[in-house]
């Protein structure tokens, strides 16, 4: 993704404020959040085309990042995952680490021990799993 790009940052407020943070201080801030890491995702847009960025809370397989699509454990995806969805080409900042990656749902055979890794992390993933109506996406997310 281009740097020279405008980003846009998550309209919601907390999230807002975590997202500068976290760029305003090149990571040092904000990627411990509540006693949990978090990075940066930013994804294009589906419809708009426009660059998007949220921040989450994410755990370590390996080389690989992995994140939860919980939208708070509501009806629907949050919009970052319906983007990368469209396009799995993502820019992500792990402290001030800014790199390309590339991200996807997690396979059938993989999802539970990751399931695991981050209910593990976060337990509050599993609340948001017994009041949601679809099953919450975990996503990998590997360099490029």
């Amino acid at each position: 993704m281009p740097s020279d790009e405008e980003v846009i940052d998550s309209p919601t407020g907390w999230v807002a404020n975590h997202i500068k943070s976290y760029v305003d201080s090149d990571g040092a801030k904000g990627h411990r959040h509540y006693n949990n890491d978090a990075l940066l995702l930013t994804t294009r847009g589906r419809k708009s085309g426009k660059l998007r960025r949220t921040a989450l809370y994410y755990g370590q397989d390996g080389d690989r990042l992995i994140v939860v699509a919980s939208n708070g454990g509501s009806a629907t995806h949050p919009l970052w995952y319906l983007n990368l969805a469209a396009d799995p080409n993502v820019t992500v900042q792990v402290g001030p680490d800014v790199f390309p990656a590339t991200a996807r749902l997690a396979e059938p055979g993989e999802r539970p021990a990751l399931w695991e890794l981050m209910t593990g992390l976060f337990q509050q993933y599993s609340t948001y799993q017994a009041k949601a109506t679809r099953q919450i996406p975990v996503v990998v997310i590997e360099r490029a």
